[in-house]
This record gives structure tokens, sequence and C-alpha cells, in this order.
């Protein structure tokens, strides 16, 4: 580990890894901030299963956030330090009571302090379906990636495979996936042709994240061993039967609508992952004061280096305006 970054960790008040009990599991959870009385970020990654930027092997990794923060770092159970065969047993709303249990263990410790969530793809369910059941006690939402309905089985994904010049034969196979008989294998196609043909997961003409520079904090990371890092990848989520089937099925326009905090969204302009057209137009016509959403120009469904300077730069409008 750099000294550089021994220094940071040294000069924050906080810098402690909890075990908290969340729907009746014992997680690991990491606290970092440069002071105590700074508001909190709770950060929900996507996926499922994909910590990533922000995890529990992040300790010192940002500075910039930890100086304005207390960031709450979650690998959600499934993955990461968390790692967990999850089986049939665990729901949508399992994870849910989740963040809300781990929203109130944040607050028994700092019950004085802001506190914000930030969701990225499959966290923005969490954390709209968190607000909906904690009401005020959540200060705000920030969100990369809204998910709303018709998660990559949509119109818009159909096309731009089409226009990417995708042949007729795997057309038709994207075709054939639908909510009832998708598969592992199919789900991999398809998000594997998002990829590598469209710039819905990166916008290919944006500067791109350092994900070098995290991968290489997190395998040097003072929490996480190597089987946590691998664990952010290959993990006891692809073992749910559930997860997928009903994220696939999910349509969250009214929750979204009925939002009575401050809630800002962040969408790439390319994201057809989280389609930013249906997106935006919801919100346009919504009439929700307390909705907002800004488009980031070459930007995708994964955050590059513009993407994640809007976020820091939201997360501060929104824990100190």
């Amino acid at each position: 580990m750099k000294k550089t970054r021994k220094q940071i960790i040294k000069e924050n008040e906080i810098s402690e890894m909890y075990t908290f009990t969340l729907g009746n599991m014992p997680q690991k959870v990491l606290l970092e901030g440069k002071k105590k009385d700074l508001p909190i970020v709770i950060t929900l990654h996507g996926g499922p299963g994909t910590p990533i930027p922000f995890s529990a092997g992040c300790r010192g990794l940002f500075p910039e956030f930890t100086e304005r923060f207390i960031m709450v770092y979650w690998d959600q159970l499934g993955c990461g330090i968390n790692n967990y065969n999850l089986k049939s047993q665990f729901h949508v709303e399992s994870f849910v009571e989740m963040t809300i249990d781990l929203i109130e263990e944040v607050k028994k410790r700092f019950p004085a302090n802001k506190l914000i969530l930030f969701g990225m793809s499959w966290g923005s369910v969490l954390a709209l379906k968190a607000v909906q059941k904690m009401g005020k006690k959540v200060d705000g939402v920030v969100i990369w990636g809204q998910v709303l309905n018709k998660l990559f089985l949509n119109e818009e994904v159909y096309e731009a495979l089409e226009r990417a010049g995708l042949s007729e034969k795997k057309l038709r196979r994207v075709r054939r996936i639908t909510v009832d008989n998708f598969t592992d294998k199919e789900m991999q196609f398809l998000s594997g042709s998002i990829r590598n043909y469209t710039n819905g997961y990166i916008n290919k003409k944006g500067k791109q994240a350092p994900m070098g520079t995290i991968i290489q904090g997190l395998l040097t990371s003072p929490d996480y061993k190597f089987r946590d890092f691998k664990a952010m990848m290959i993990n006891g989520t692809s073992t749910s039967t559930c997860l997928w089937t009903e994220l696939l099925k999910l349509n969250l326009t009214k929750e979204l609508l009925e939002v009575n905090v401050p809630y800002y969204i962040l969408q790439g302009d390319t994201d057809i992952v989280t389609s930013t057209l249906a997106v935006v137009r919801e919100v346009e016509a919504s009439g929700n004061s307390c909705l907002n959403c800004c488009v980031i120009p070459d930007s995708g469904h994964m955050p590059g280096e513009e993407g994640m300077k809007a976020i820091f730069e939201t997360l501060v409008n929104a824990a100190y305006l």
C-alpha cells in the first residue's frame, strides 16, 4: 500500500470496518471520512453483485470523496467481502430490507448527519424502494443509471444492435430472449452484444474512469483478501434463481414519479441499458419538483471520467445546498 494512501487513512477521523446485521445476515461495511460531522453517503452498487467503483476494499482510495463525506461502502450480500451463495431465498425485497437495515445502523451512529443515498443501476432500485419506506430519514438521493422498466429487453436495444450491424441470426437470438425464458447464458450474450457493438455500456468517445488505478488499489487494499477481490465479479449472485427474473419484470415508473425527497438522476447520453430516453421523458412529464435529471455527454451505462466528476458534484449539491 502506498505511503500517500496510508497517510490519507491515518488522517481520517473515521475509517472503520463494521459488521452489521442486515436482513438477518452479518455483513461487513466500511465507513470512512475526514471528519465525523460530514454528510453521509451510502453507496449502493450495481450488478446485482458488482461492487465497482465503490466497494468495501476502497479504504483510502477516494480522498476527494472522504474529504467531503463519510462514505459508506457496502459489498451487498453475495459479492466481494460479503460473498455468499444466494440461491432461491433472496429476492429484490430482501435487498431492500438490507438497505433499510443499513440506513438504520448508520443513523444510530450518526443521528445528526445529513444522509444521502447513491445508487448505480441495480442500486437505483434499492435506493428508490428504500426511500419509499424510509420517508424523511433520507435527505436525498443521487443516481447513476436509473432502472425504470423493460431493462435490456426493449426496442431501443434491438434498434441499436441492428444499426451497429449485428447479424440477422444474432438479432433473432436477441429478440427471442424474454423475461420468461431467459437464461444466464443468453443474458451474457445480450449484455456482451450491447458492450461490443454499441456505446450503451461504455461510450468509446468519452474519457474513461481510471479503472486500472482503482483495481490496483483494491488488490492492495488493507481489508480485501484476494478471494474478496475475485468475488467482485465471480460470486454467489450467480446462484440466485430470483433476482434477475424479478429485475427484468420491474416497472418502477409509478414509484419514481411519487418520490418526495430531492432525487437527482444522472444518465449517460448513450445509455440504453437503463434507457436515458425513457427516464428523461418520465421526469420531464412528471411535474414533480423533487425529481431532477441531467444527461452526461459521451457517457454510457458505466460512468467515465466526466460521469465520476458529475457524481461527485451532484453529491456535493445534494448534501450541502
